[in-house]
């Protein structure tokens, strides 16, 4: 028999509903019966017991807000008789004892990569385009529409297509609304066969914001050139902006004193003309692309990769199926010996005491401590706070306190203990699962995962969310089938089975860890990658959540 609800830690007061439950819905859970005072949509959550203002909500083993009036058993949480509330933190010695998961099995595997001289193994091999400021985004573009069609690397314009039937419908007088959508796959022969794209990291920064915005975007952007995916780059710059070429070089070669990839640079304001610019930085750029166009994939062992775990457009299911079947996918990966970031500080909100518990020494939890705490009271500053992280999306599928959107969120880190903590685009060094300090926006996100050096990304969703990376290889992970189903153009692995029954947390770990290393050896390639959702935000450590 499907079961109609779960509940996810001993010590949790209230129930979440797998399934639409009509009000007066008998429950029968461990022993106990249960009816439904209210109606229960799928993924939200209904009171275990009675419950009067001022007591405290569990979910997860952790509190995640406090009544604000009388409730019944049965009656379901919501954004009036619940509000945010988490537990006070702070570094207490706590031996963390990690059994690793089996990873025998696994024990002769490798996968393709691209080998740089610096010891790293990228997933893919990318050509970068940097401007060092926004006023070079237009030249950027223009450059962006020479090479991507005739290089093979844009996607197919079908939507280009039906609006010329439509404009040549509406001049012959013809109904708009007979003309049909083709969709074509896209079958551009790519000249250079090797490299797996050209990618374009357009912004709206270096110049005109403060010093530490320009100082930090060119840690950014040299964390990008630095990138194992990053095969040779282009810079583009004006010449007079906050952002300058050498500033950029000190950052890129403090990463690296020996880095050897191809770097083209070009300053606007010393060509002739911006023909001449952009001509010169064309032909340039293709000589590059002939010469990383040699590099071939080789094996290399699973240790070396570098996996991101990343959470947006999240759902009531998402602490349930995605998340937890992505930490069992990061948990082998540690017992791989290879590195996993977790990022989004607004979203571990509430479990802050278990991410210092797992820590693995004193500084590294009270570095953690102060990056949060300096977060925070930022956001506090301007009027604002973790708590008001939940989106409307995100509280209409369930996730009622930023306290209960964090504790599943974090379930995507597994289990192991965490041997770093990050500031944003500090790259990651340490085998194992470190913490990466970044809002919990999407792409600032992602954004900062890749700077840290993540070669694939992990990102689960339960609503359906259409990002990506430009250098970083974006895996969508759907927390449901009919999310998998409705958005099948835009997700890559379903986690639905793991509600239906069909599937446990470790089977399903699994399948994600093999589907990650057929990314890493280019033969998957995922959605987000072939429709080039490319998506890049800096952050200017301001107020994001």
């Amino acid at each position: 028999m499907k079961k109609l609800v779960i509940k996810i830690n001993n010590v949790d007061n209230v129930l979440v509903a797998l399934q639409d439950l009509p009000a007066g819905t008998p429950i029968l859970h461990e022993g106990n019966t249960y009816v439904t005072v209210d109606e229960i949509p799928a993924k939200h959550k209904f009171f275990m017991q009675d419950m009067k203002a001022g007591d405290e909500v569990m979910m997860y083993g952790v509190l995640v807000g406090k009544v604000q009036f009388s409730v019944k058993a049965g009656m379901r949480m919501n954004v009036d008789n619940t509000k945010h509330a988490a537990e006070p933190f702070a570094f207490r010695s706590v031996h963390y004892n990690w059994v690793a998961p089996d990873v025998s099995k696994y024990a002769n595997r490798s996968f393709n990569g691209y080998h740089r001289k610096n010891g790293a193994i990228g997933t893919a091999n990318y050509w970068l385009f940097i401007p060092t400021v926004f006023c070079e985004n237009r030249n950027l573009d223009i450059i962006k529409e020479s090479l991507y069609s005739e290089l093979g690397y844009a996607v197919d314009d079908k939507y280009k297509s039906y609006t010329h039937k439509l404009v040549q419908a509406f001049e012959q007088g013809e109904d708009i609304n007979k003309i049909s959508f083709e969709p074509k796959v896209n079958q551009a022969n790519r000249t250079f066969k090797n490299v797996n794209g050209i990618k374009f990291l357009t912004h709206n920064g270096g110049c005109g914001g403060t010093r530490q915005d320009s100082d930090t975007l060119s840690k950014l952007l040299a964390a990008y050139a630095h990138h194992p995916n990053v095969a040779g780059i282009t810079v583009l710059s004006l010449g007079c902006q906050h952002l300058q070429v050498a500033d950029f070089k000190r950052d890129l070669f403090a990463l690296d004193p020996d880095f050897e990839k191809p770097l083209l640079i070009f300053e606007q304001q010393k060509a002739q003309s911006e023909e001449q610019l952009i001509q010169n930085a064309i032909r340039s750029t293709f000589e590059g692309l002939m010469f990383i166009n040699k590099q071939e994939r080789a094996a290399a062992p699973l240790s070396k990769m570098c996996v991101g775990v990343k959470c947006g457009g999240s759902d009531g299911f998402s602490g349930i199926s995605a998340n937890p079947a992505v930490g069992y996918c990061a948990d082998l990966l540690v017992a791989l010996g290879a590195k996993v970031l977790l990022a989004e500080f607004p979203e571990l909100c509430g479990v802050e005491q278990e991410m210092i518990d797992r820590s693995v020494d004193q500084s590294t939890a009270e570095k953690f401590i102060r990056l949060m705490t300096e977060y925070d009271e930022l956001a506090h500053k301007v009027g604002s706070g973790f708590y008001m992280n939940p989106s409307p999306g995100n509280i209409k599928d369930g996730l009622i306190t930023d306290a209960i959107k964090s504790a599943g969120a974090a379930r995507k880190a597994g289990s192991s203990p965490i041997v770093d903590v990050l500031d944003y685009t500090e790259p990651a060094t340490k085998p194992g699962l470190s913490l990466v300090c970044t809002p919990g926006n999407d792409v600032e996100a992602t954004t900062g995962k890749a700077a840290a050096g993540a070669t694939l990304i992990l990102f689960t969703t339960g609503l359906g969310t259409p990002t990506g990376n430009p250098v970083c290889p974006t895996i969508k992970v759907a927390t449901n089938s009919v999310l998998a189903k409705r958005m099948s153009d835009i997700i890559d692995i379903d986690t639905g089975p793991v509600i239906n029954g069909e599937k446990t947390i470790n089977e399903m770990g699994e399948d994600i860890l093999e589907y990650c290393i057929k990314v890493a050896s280019g033969e998957e390639i995922p959605k987000a990658v072939q429709l080039n959702q490319d998506d890049f935000i800096p952050w200017k450590r301001g107020v994001s959540l």
